[in-house]
């Protein structure tokens, strides 16, 4: 109990470490921030939306930054090919005069990768991302080459000006443990960030973890145990997102054509246990499964036509679930 207790502290000196030099660079956005934390420490990615300016780019530099990891940012566009991304096979000569190919290494093989605006390139340039993050690796002809560990994907989309977008599909869409909305900063906030970002010397943040440590730390998140009542309620919140079954909620068979998937539910679940880590417990409440509902779950719930004609935000649909689906009495 006593190994438990230690490690739990050491957790917390190091996360409120991350946060606090975050918070020297970066105005606003705890939430937004916190739940990047949670993903990168459960072994998922993270997709952020928010109109251009919002400082998405910024946050994810910042958290390189701080956690001494490499980082590459790949801005996505329709001509971007998928050697473009994971790399090519470049014919070589030795002294001697044979040939050979050497592979070189794309831009993906790094610890922190922020794909910007992922929805402006073509479906092919896409599925090469998407394999990476779901295999952790990527293969050129017939080998397979292994990505460092860890590797995190930021992905962002602008909500607007979707002329010429290729916009994700649903399966993979679903690759993505969370879905975060930045929204626009308040007036105090921006009073702030024109302080920090129209000076001379502009705020940088330091190095306060090594990737080793951030490695240890995933490994305590995933350990937090998690009891069967509350799995069963994760997975109920789950299936009351499918229509026409027998966990439905009304606002799901009127305006919902698909549910979450399985990895809906993981992702609550995951995100469960690092919010129970963060209240100084090793043990997950319904109360943690609560908290991560929506970004878990919202790019999960596909619109049918009504809901689409209606312009049905997913939000209002988990909002209603989450108040009316009870916890396990078990």
């Amino acid at each position: 109990m006593i190994a438990i207790e230690k490690e739990i502290e050491q957790f917390h000196k190091q996360y409120n470490a991350v946060q606090e030099e975050m918070g020297r660079v970066i105005v606003g956005n705890q939430e937004v921030i916190s739940s990047i934390l949670s993903c990168l420490f459960t072994r998922g990615h993270v997709l952020l939306e928010g109109i251009p300016g919002l400082g998405k780019t910024k946050i994810v530099q910042t958290l390189a930054n701080v956690l001494n990891l490499d980082f590459n940012r790949i801005q996505f566009t329709p001509d971007l090919m998928p050697g473009d991304l994971i790399g090519t096979n470049v014919v070589r000569e030795t002294e001697a005069g044979e040939k050979y190919l050497d592979f070189q290494h794309g831009p993906i093989f790094c610890n922190l990768m922020l794909a910007d605006e992922v929805n402006r390139a073509t479906p092919k340039s896409q599925s090469a991302l998407l394999e990476a993050m779901q295999e952790k690796s990527v293969s050129v002809g017939n080998i397979t080459h292994k990505l460092d560990e860890p590797f995190f994907v930021m992905a962002t989309q602008n909500p607007i000006e979707l002329e010429g977008t290729y916009p994700l599909p649903e399966a993979q869409m679903d690759r993505f443990l969370f879905k975060l909305k930045i929204e626009y900063p308040s007036k105090d906030e921006m009073h702030q960030i024109m302080d920090r970002t129209t000076q001379v010397d502009e705020a940088a943040a330091v190095s306060v973890l090594e990737k080793g440590e951030v490695l240890q730390m995933r490994n305590t998140v995933l350990a937090v145990p998690i009891a069967k009542p509350v799995q069963d309620y994760a997975i109920r919140l789950t299936l009351a997102t499918h229509p026409n079954s027998p966990h439905s909620h009304a606002l799901t068979n009127k305006y919902a054509r698909f549910g979450a998937s399985p990895r809906g539910t993981q992702a609550l679940v995951l995100g469960g246990k690092m919010q129970a880590l963060l209240n100084n417990r090793v043990h997950v409440s319904c109360e943690d499964i609560r908290k991560v509902a929506f970004p878990a779950l919202r790019h999960r719930i596909l619109l049918n036509f009504e809901g689409e004609a209606e312009h049905v935000d997913t939000d209002d649909i988990l909002k209603e679930i989450v108040a009316d689906v009870p916890e396990s009495t078990e």
